[in-house]
């Protein structure tokens, strides 16, 4: 079984990439590049990267308009609900 300072580590390194390519898709729009695809974003959150999203998404104010990106502006909350209720029961049981 995986000890809970691995465990923690993997989940916060997944965060802090989840943030910084966050930031660079939000720089990249900026500037007119080549952008990262949104499916690459919500994969990031889904593996353990959903806290670091929701960061990326207030500070650089990224994926938050409603109208344009529901699928981000529901989801992303969404998945890191799911994965706190998870790591919560998780922790109970094996912890």
């Amino acid at each position: 079984m995986l000890d809970a300072k691995l465990i923690w580590t993997i989940v916060l390194a997944l965060n802090g990439l989840t943030l910084l390519v966050f930031g660079l898709d939000k720089l990249f729009a900026r500037g007119k590049r080549s952008r990262v695809p949104e499916a690459v974003l919500l994969l990031l959150c889904v593996l353990g990267g959903s806290a670091g999203g929701l960061v990326g998404m207030s500070l650089f104010r990224h994926k938050v308009n409603y109208g344009r990106h529901p699928g981000f502006v529901l989801g992303v909350p969404l998945i890191f609900w799911a994965q706190t209720v998870f790591g919560a029961i998780a922790a109970w049981k094996w912890g």
